[in-house]
Parts: structure tokens; C-alpha cells; sequence
């Protein structure tokens, strides 16, 4: 089966048929019928998954197929009443759609999927059977019936199991009732199974008893208890039990379920988790001062029940006993002496291996979470689970829990730190430096907009103050179009570190050189280079660094790349990496990122594929594990979180910064040279002279878009452009975010080629709209852009898009040229920043460093001088900069080599 699942930012499931590169497939008959139901609305999807009975689906389409099928299964297991039946019937508890939602397998928008999420996805499904009850003149039976007969649960019939405790040889009671009506106080009134042999008597009343009893035939056919009770006809009166019939009859629950018979039973018995004494192994008890791969755990083996310790003399009666149940410090626990033998027995085995009683940080974690995967988890892989449990001690257990809860490591503000950082800013610098003092590899996985640098930048500032004389450096490893962005944010929010670029283009020192690269680096707070240099300079990775710092780190993602193995050949006391792409979402991305952070921690390449193959193997695979593995290493918040929402302005802006291609800057100075050649030929006054200048003004635009517009050969190969570059990398993450986004440029011919580069990125196609295009047809362009499930971005000329349309569904807007008059940029931008907008709109705003635009940019920002007549909405920027004369207009125009 060819569908796949993901799930929108409101947390609804969206089915679509897409092959393994996420690019659209082709769907049969019977997966259409799926696409289509969902499209009419989740509970309609989800009613037609739950009756499709094919065995090898998706893991992602098993998982909401097994989710309709668990409200299918607590319908048929409500009272068939017609009062009750006709009522709603609620979702389970935070709690339990909590451990569902932690269940689910890799998907697109995984990060969604929330207990809230899977109750509006149970309420959507409860009105459509319920709807559908009503239509039924038979109602709920005859509809369930008619849906599938395995959810036909005919009649209601009750087992009760209760203590006895005036009787200490037979010590238990069991009793067979069936609900006969609802009582006044609104309660299922329960009557003796026998009584249903009088009130159903004579022949007009024989289909209704058959029906009633039809559960029991089917228990004591799968029973020899049950089958007994029947024949002797026991089942009609109450009866005294030992603790072995009990006991053989709680482990018979799971036919009686299976049977349609409903079961009571003590409150202290709990079917998927009985009281019983387990083996218990603690870690992580004594302090440590790290936790990074070398470090390891003290490990403790011990019997317990409910989290008491159990004597020597007791685990010893326990052993000895004949299993079943048993009365143990006043409380009836389930023994099963071999399965608890074995438990302890491979559990003191695994502590006798390891060295003086302990175990390494890595596997102790893995067993931590469940991860079956490495040496200890493959000693006890054959011990039942529920027989034994894997705890940490009192301070691995604080630990973790600081880990989980961020908002209690909340620092004090970074020394010289020209910002005010937002609380949950300032709760990510707390995290970073918690995770960067136990030595552990940290993922600032943020979304897109929410200071994820500013987040480093506070720890760099914390890290410098607590630094007392020389230290070791820190490295940070960049895309190369993001080199100007970390310049300017470090100028402008943290000028006091010193940062050193560590590329030709800005640094003429032979970085190959070990001395070299040690003059450079002295009394440098951080260097910064680009992934391609990085596998370039052995000298870089062979050298030691205090935190080594990876930005976008989706470039590590595929662990064979040379720029992947590059990086983890670095030698340093901790590890970041940052991105804003979700990174649970792709196992194998997963792994490489970990390999990168905390190498070991999900075993080797082999080993992790090996688990994750049986993982999904699985009939109905559990991703808990590996989540719960992963998750203390991961902070992630999401625009969507109403903390993060609380804090947030309406409308976000930052420079996007973009780099020149070799062939941009070859043109641009090119250019640059023309343009003063012709203007030593042209009069200093007189239009001829403003055309000119305007004219270059235009072109210079041009070629930082891209060579193509400029050379017009329509090629628009992405990687000639630093800008098509830099929009490739923030639309591939709003892709992965499922979020929409508007791309302004004053330029209709490119608008073309920038949509089909768009599509590559998006797996789907987009829209376009310019001067040229009918005005009838731009409301239907607008109407499909603003359906949940329309084209994920809008390609607009500013003329023809600047004003008059309402595209609240997109929280992004790209001013990939900038215009000279900012109040037009603004226009633009209220396009998705207006009345009818629910989420905040994060506005990028595209500069070619070393240009033309970065002045213009750092004019419109400073507001002095010159900017001030740019920005009078009443004057042309254009013009005025025809004014100039010529020394001032080809200093405005000129390169900055160092900035590029």
C-alpha cells in the first residue's frame, strides 16, 4: 500500500499516496476510497480504515486504523441500552491518549500528534457512528453488526470476581449477572444469571435468552473453567473459589474479552499490570559530574513489590511457593516462581559482568527506555518484561526529570547579551548549559522564527564570563550561506565574543598550516566555518574544541556523506547540533544526528537498522521506546505552544542573509566595472545619466536573484544563486513543518522559475500570481490557497499581489527583493499579517550580503542620513540615488569581497 499519513498543524490526519521521496504516487481504487474518505473528515476516514482488513499496512496507516479500532472496541463494551447508546461517547483520559500518542510511528507533523489531537480524532469519529445509530432502525446493535461481526458483542452478560475474607480457605467469591435494566439513580441494575432463566421464559422470549447466553457458549468453548461452570450449571448460583481457581480464572480474562462477557474485578487487580513482585534494577543512584559516553552507572538488583524492597526470607518463600496467587504482606500479589527465578537470575548475571556492579551510561539509558538494543538488553532479551523493570535511582532520576521539565533550569540573563531574551529564550540557554555541564550532546531543535542562535549565543556569553585565562576555543559549522547571518547576529546581539571565519573568502592565513591555524585562533571565542571546509581541513578536525556547534544540522543527515563523517571526526567537550526540522520523523536522519551527538547511544549503523526493521516487523509496533530513548536530548517548542504563542509579537521580522554564487559575484563586479566606465562617458547631469544609473540599479537587482534573470537564458540553475540557495533551506524545513508560505518579488519573470523550484522542494505544485494574470481568476487563486489542504506556497509579483487579497493561511512571507520603499514591503506582507489571521506571521526578508540590497537594508534600519529621504513614502529611493555623483553612487554599488 502505497498511502501515507501526516498530520496538520491543527492535528488532523491527512492520507495522501506518496512514494518513498515524498513526491505524489498513484493510488488504487480502494486507497482513493481511503484518500477520499478523509478528505470528507476524520471520523469518516477512520470508520473506513477501521473496517479494511488487510494485514500488511504502512505502520503509520496500521496506527489509525488500530486507533478506530480501540473506540469500535469501547463501544461494543458499553451497555446496550438505548439511553445510554444514544449518548456520546467520551475519549479516554489524557493520560491514556498521552501513552497513545507516544505509540505512534515516524510520520510527517508527528510533532502534532497530542492527547488533545487524538480526542478531536475520537469525537469526530463518535458523531459519525453516532449519526449513524440513529439512521439504524435496528440502532447500535444492528449497526455494529452490519459494520463488521467482529464488533458485534452480543449481550451483556458480567463475571464479578471480589475478596471473601471471612472464609481463608476459599477466600474469593464469583458471581454471573447480566444488566437488565437502568435504574432510577441512572446505574446498570445487574440481576443473578440465573434470574434471566425465569424473566425469559416461554417461547417469545427464546431469541432474546439465546442472544443473552450467546457470550457464555462462546467463553466455555475457549474455557475449561467457564466450560465447567456451564455444565455443571454452576454459573446460575455464587460461588466460594481457592486462590487457584481464582487465579485461573483472571488469567482466562483475555478470552472472556475476546468472548463478549464483561469481567469485574478487585480494584487491586489490574489485567495489564497484576500486582506481583517484580525484579527490580536501579541506576544511577550515586552522583556523577557527566553523563557523556564513557561515563558509567552504579547498578543495584533487588526484589520488590510496589516499590518496596522485598527480604532475603521473602524472595526466598516466593521462590519456593506453588506460584498462583498469594497473600504477601497483606496483599494478594501473582506469583509465577519460574518466570520471577529467571528474572533475577539474568538480571545477577548482567550485574556480575559488569565492572564493580556497574553499567555504562548508554546502555543504562537504552534499558532505561525500553530499547532492547545492545550487550545487557541482549543478556535479559529472553526474561518476560513484566517480571522485572529497570528504574533509575535518586539522582539519575533528578536528572532526567530536569531534562524533561527545561522550565526549571531557567538561567540568569548571559552576561553581555545586548537583547532581551523571551522566557522560553531563556529557558533554552538554561537547558544548554544543564546539558553542556553533564557533557551530553544537545538538539536545539526549535521551530523556524524562535531565536534559536540568540539561544547559542547566551551560552557562548555564559560560557566566556565563567572562563577564567585562555580557553579552548568553540567551533561552529555553518552552511555556507549562513555565514553573514551568524556575523550580523553576533554584531548585533553579542559583539563581545570574538568570532574568527575560517574560509578563504575572509581569512588569507593557510588554514591547512597547524601554526597558522593556531595564530588565528589565539584569543578567539569562536570560529566559525562551512561544512565544505570542514572536510576540507584535517587541521580543523584534528583539533580540540570546547563545544563543537553544528547549524542546520539536516546537513549531517545522511551518515555516508563526507560532510557527515567530517563532522564527527571533531574533538570537543560537548556537542550541539540545531535545526528546526522535525528529526524524529525519519529514523535513519535520526540516527545520524545521534551518531553525530551522542555516538553509541543508538547502538551502530548495523545494529540500528537491525531494531528498527524488527520494530516494524511488529504487528502493532511500539515507538515509545526509542522516543522516550531520544527525547531528553531533543528541546523542541513549537509556535503552535500556547507558552510560546503568549509570548510571541503577532508579526516577526528578520533579514534573511543570502551569499553571492561564483558566478553572481563574476557579474555583479563585472557589472560594477561597466557601470564606472560608462559613467566617466556620461554627463553629470541630464536624464540620459539617471536612466543609466537606474538601469544598473535594476540589473544589479537582477543578479543578486540569480544569474538567469540578468543573462535572460532561462537556465535558473539553483545553485548558481545564493538566493534560490538560502530559499531552498527555509522552504525544505516549512515543508516539513506543513506550513504556508507567500514569496514577494517586484520581478514577474522569475516568478515562474522560482514556482518550479518550489515544487521540487514541496512535492507539490504551487500558484502564481502577477500583473498578467485575469482578474477573474485571482479569487479562485486565493480560494485554493486558503483550503487546509490547498497549495502550500503562493508565488506574487508585488504590483499584482501587494494589496487586496486575504491569504490568511500562510504564516510566512519571503521579500525575496527587496523593495526600496519599506511601507510597500509592508502592504505586501499584510497580505497574510491581517484581521482573520490565527497564527503569528514570521517575515524574511532576503539580503545578498556585500551588495547593493545590504545597504539599502542597513539605511532603512539605522533610519539616518540618507534613509530618511528613502523612506519618505512620497519620494523615489531610486531617484534620489540618481543624485548622487559618481564616487558616491560606485561605492553604494560596490562589492564588500569580505562580506561575500
Amino acid at each position: 500500500m502505497s498511502l501515507s499519513v501526516s498530520i496538520s498543524p491543527s492535528g488532523t490526519p491527512v492520507v495522501a499516496a506518496l512514494q518513498e521521496d515524498g513526491a505524489p504516487g498513484t493510488a488504487d481504487s480502494q486507497e482513493q476510497r481511503i484518500i477520499d474518505a478523509f478528505e470528507a473528515g476524520a471520523g469518516e476516514g477512520l470508520l473506513q480504515l477501521a473496517g479494511l482488513n488487510e494485514r500488511a499496512l504502512p505502520p503509520d496507516v496500521a496506527f489509525l486504523r488500530e486507533f478506530a479500532r480501540r473506540y469500535l472496541t469501547a463501544l461494543c463494551h458499553r451497555p446496550a441500552t438505548e439511553e445510554q447508546q444514544a449518548e456520546p461517547l467520551g475519549p479516554p483520559g489524557r493520560e491514556e491518549l498521552g501513552f497513545v500518542a507516544l505509540s505512534a510511528p515516524p510520520m510527517r507533523g508527528l510533532e502534532y500528534l497530542s492527547a488533545e489531537a487524538l480526542a478531536g480524532w475520537w469525537e469526530a469519529l463518535d458523531k459519525r457512528v453516532q449519526a449513524a445509530i440513529i439512521a439504524e432502525p435496528g440502532g447500535a446493535t444492528a449497526y455494529l453488526a452490519r459494520l463488521n461481526p467482529l464488533w458485534h458483542m452480543v449481550g451483556r452478560v458480567t463475571f464479578h470476581l471480589a475478596e471473601n475474607k471471612r472464609n481463608p480457605e476459599q477466600p474469593f467469591a464469583f458471581l454471573a449477572t447480566y444488566a437488565s435494566r437502568i435504574s432510577a439513580q441512572n446505574r446498570v441494575q445487574h440481576m443473578p444469571l440465573g434470574q434471566a432463566l425465569t424473566q425469559y421464559i416461554g417461547a417469545s422470549q427464546r431469541s432474546t435468552l439465546l442472544n443473552l447466553l450467546k457470550p457464555v457458549q462462546v467463553a466455555s468453548e475457549r474455557s475449561a473453567l467457564i466450560k465447567h461452570l456451564v455444565e455443571s450449571r454452576r454459573i446460575y448460583h455464587p460461588q466460594a473459589w481457592t486462590p487457584q481457581q481464582a487465579y485461573q480464572f483472571l488469567k482466562e480474562i483475555p478470552l472472556l474479552d475476546e468472548s463478549g462477557v464483561l469481567v469485574r474485578l478487585p480494584d487491586w487487580w489490574k489485567a495489564a499490570a497484576p500486582p506481583r513482585p517484580v525484579v527490580n534494577v536501579t541506576m544511577g543512584s550515586k552522583r556523577k559530574s557527566h553523563l557523556d559516553k564513557d561515563a558509567i552507572l552504579d547498578l543495584d538488583v533487588a526484589v520488590e513489590l510496589e516499590g518496596q524492597r522485598l527480604s532475603r526470607q521473602e524472595t526466598d518463600a516466593l521462590l519456593q511457593s506453588a506460584g498462583g496467587l498469594m497473600l504477601l504482606r497483606g496483599k494478594w500479589v501473582e506469583v509465577d516462581k519460574a518466570k520471577l527465578a529467571e528474572a533475577l537470575d539474568q538480571w545477577e548475571k548482567v550485574s556480575r559482568q559488569a565492572e564493580d556492579g556497574e553499567i555504562s551510561f548508554l546502555e543504562g539509558m537504552r534499558l532505561l527506555a525500553g530499547v532492547r538494543m545492545g550487550p545487557a538488553a541482549q543478556a535479559v532479551e529472553q526474561t518476560e518484561a513484566s517480571w522485572a523493570q529497570v528504574s533509575a535511582g535518586p539522582w539519575l532520576r533528578e536528572t532526567l526529570e530536569q531534562l524533561g521539565d527545561p522550565e526549571r533550569l531557567a538561567a540568569e540573563p548571559p552576561p553581555g547579551l545586548d537583547a532581551q531574551l523571551r522566557p522560553y529564550q531563556q529557558t533554552g540557554v538554561g537547558w544548554l548549559r544543564f546539558m553542556m555541564q553533564l557533557r551530553l550532546g544537545a538538539c536545539l531543535a526549535d521551530d523556524m522564527g524562535l531565536g534559536k542562535t540568540i539561544q547559542v549565543l547566551g551560552l557562548l556569553l555564559h560560557q566566556k564570563a565563567e572562563q577564567a585565562g585562555a580557553a579552548t576555543p568553540n567551533l561552529l559549522v555553518a552552511p555556507a550561506s549562513l555565514l553573514a547571518n551568524w556575523q550580523a547576529e553576533i554584531a548585533r546581539f553579542a559583539p563581545s565574543i570574538k568570532a574568527v571565519i575560517l574560509h578563504p573568502s575572509q581569512n588569507s592565513a593557510d588554514l591547512a598550516d597547524e601554526r597558522q591555524l593556531s595564530e588565528t585562533l589565539a584569543d578567539c571565542d569562536l570560529a566559525i566555518t562551512t561544512y565544505g571546509m570542514l572536510a576540507r581541513l584535517q587541521s580543523v578536525r584534528d583539533r580540540p574544541w570546547r563545544l563543537a556547534i553544528l547549524d542546520e544540522a539536516q546537513a549531517i543527515k545522511n551518515h555516508s556523506t563526507r560532510q557527515s563523517r567530517s563532522a564527527k571526526e571533531l574533538k570537543s567537550q560537548g556537542r550541539i547540533v540545531m535545526t528546526g526540522t522535525p528529526v524524529e520523523n525519519r529514523l535513519g536522519d535520526l540516527w545520524s544526528l545521534f551518531d553525530f551527538l551522542n555516538p553509541g547511544l543508538l547502538g551502530g549503523a548495523t545494529t540500528f537498522s537491525k531494531y528498527v526493521n524488527q520494530l516494524a516487523g511488529q504487528n502493532q509496533p511500539n515507538y515509545g521506546p526509542l522516543r522516550r530513548l531520544v527525547r531528553p536530548y531533543i528541546l523542541r517548542r513549537l509556535k503552535t505552544d500556547k507558552r510560546v504563542i503568549a509570548d510571541l509579537p503577532d508579526k516577526t521580522e528578520m533579514q534573511t542573509w543570502c551569499s553571492l554564487s561564483p558566478q553572481q559575484a563574476v557579474l555583479y563586479s563585472h557589472s560594477v566595472k561597466e557601470l564606472a566606465d560608462v559613467l566617466e562617458q556620461t554627463p553629470d547631469e541630464g536624464i540620459q545619466r539617471k536612466g543609466l544609473i537606474l538601469s544598473y540599479l535594476m540589473r544589479f537587482k537582477q543578479i543578486c536573484n540569480h544569474p538567469s534573470q540578468w543573462l535572460g537564458d532561462g537556465k535558473y540553475e539553483p545553485g548558481h544563486s545564493g538566493k534560490f540557495a538560502r530559499l531552498g533551506e527555509v522552504c525544505e524545513e516549512l515543508a516539513q513543518r506543513q506550513e504556508k508560505v507567500l514569496i514577494f518579488t517586484q520581478f514577474r519573470e522569475i516568478t515562474a522559475p522560482l514556482a518550479d523550484y518550489l515544487a521540487a522542494i514541496f512535492h507539490r505544485p504551487g500558484l502564481i500570481l502577477h500583473g498578467q494574470t485575469p482578474v477573474a481568476k485571482r479569487r479562485l487563486l486565493v480560494e485554493d490557497f486558503q483550503r487546509p489542504q490547498g497549495p502550500p506556497f503562493f508565488v506574487l509579483s508585488l504590483k499584482a499581489g501587494g494589496t487586496g487579497l486575504n491569504l490568511t493561511s500562510a504564516s510566512h512571507v519571503i521579500h525575496f527583493d527587496r523593495w526600496w520603499n519599506p511601507a510597500v514591503e509592508n502592504q505586501a506582507t499584510d497580505r497574510a499579517f491581517r484581521i482573520g489571521q490565527k497564527k503569528n506571521v514570521f517575515v524574511h526578508k532576503f539580503v545578498c550580503a556585500g551588495t547593493v540590497e545590504e545597504k539599502i537594508d542597513k539605511m532603512i534600519q539605522e533610519k539616518v542620513g540618507l534613509s530618511r529621504q528613502l523612506l519618505d513614502q512620497d519620494t523615489s529611493g531610486e531617484a534620489l540615488l540618481t543624485q548622487m555623483n559618481n564616487e558616491e553612487i560606485l561605492r553604494f554599488v560596490s562589492l564588500d569581497l569580505r562580506r561575500i
